[in-house]
């Protein structure tokens, strides 16, 4: 499976369009990573707690949607966007939407 931000492929050519396909992940970060990263923040540096738990959800939202697509008989998905949402204080979402296509 084909997946692009892009709305075209390189060396594709499209021969059909099956719709809107998404995925979403809402994660939780637990209070200890939330601590850490809290100090980590004030004392500067990256947080690597954070990036794991941002990487897994972006990686699982991205995952059901290529999932739908393949329900829908595409073989790529295009125009992909992602978005990061904060939930509640302490949960994280990401949403992924893109296009599912047949593309040759």
């Amino acid at each position: 499976m084909i997946v692009s931000t892009t709305s075209t492929l390189q060396d594709k050519q499209i021969t059909a369009y099956h719709g809107i396909v998404t995925g979403t992940c809402i994660m939780g970060a637990n209070v200890f990573r939330d601590l850490f990263a809290g100090i980590r923040d004030i004392v500067g540096g990256r947080s690597g707690a954070y990036e794991e738990v941002i990487e897994k959800a972006k990686n699982e939202a991205i995952q059901e949607m290529v999932d739908k697509a393949m329900g829908m008989r595409a073989n790529a998905i295009i125009g992909v966007d992602i978005d990061y949402e904060t939930v509640g204080g302490s949960m994280l979402m990401v949403a992924v939407s893109g296009t599912a296509v047949t593309a040759l």
